[in-house]
């Protein structure tokens, strides 16, 4: 599977919601241009070495929309624990996206970059299916001082009832 990551909030989220669904889904070969002003792909690696804080935005990106506040912190957090993600950000060789790609279904560990990548299966865990609430109407206009304990607890209450 291969596609675009342009968008560091609902492009992400989008991501997310996909890979979580699918527990074979076990690598992120992230490779191409970094989307100038968006950082989208700065956002998907501060994502998996920081996580996000308590208000679900990004820790440790320079992105400036780098907040995930339609989807669950469950749904955040089983992503970020199915994934191992091997960064060719602003790689473009084609051989090399290839031979990263080879090395994430190999049965015996191939040493990658600095990884140690191989099929390890499916992730344990069942998929989580789940639709973006959307609740959030204008997330760019949301100050961060402004989203409260109170606020995600509907974000919370509204994801549960998406649940396929």
């Amino acid at each position: 599977m291969a596609g675009t990551l342009q968008i560091a909030n609902i492009g992400l989220e989008k991501l997310v919601t996909n890979v979580v669904a699918n527990t074979n889904i076990r690598y992120l070969v992230l490779c191409g241009n970094e989307v100038e002003g968006h950082l989208a792909g700065d956002a998907l690696i501060a994502l998996m070495k920081n996580g996000v804080n308590e208000k679900r935005i990004i820790i440790g990106t320079k992105a400036p929309t780098a907040y995930l506040f339609n989807i669950q912190l469950r749904v955040i957090n089983r992503f970020v624990r199915q994934i191992t993600l091997v960064n060719l950000l602003d790689g473009t060789d084609p051989e090399m996206v290839k031979k990263a790609v080879k090395s994430c279904y190999q049965e015996e560990s191939t040493e990658f970059r600095g990884l140690k990548l191989y099929d390890p299966g499916t992730y344990p865990k069942p998929p989580i299916r789940i639709k973006i609430t959307r609740k959030i109407k204008k997330p760019e206009s949301i100050e961060e001082w402004e989203i409260d304990e109170e606020f995600h607890k509907k974000l919370e209450d509204y994801g549960e009832q998406k649940i396929r």
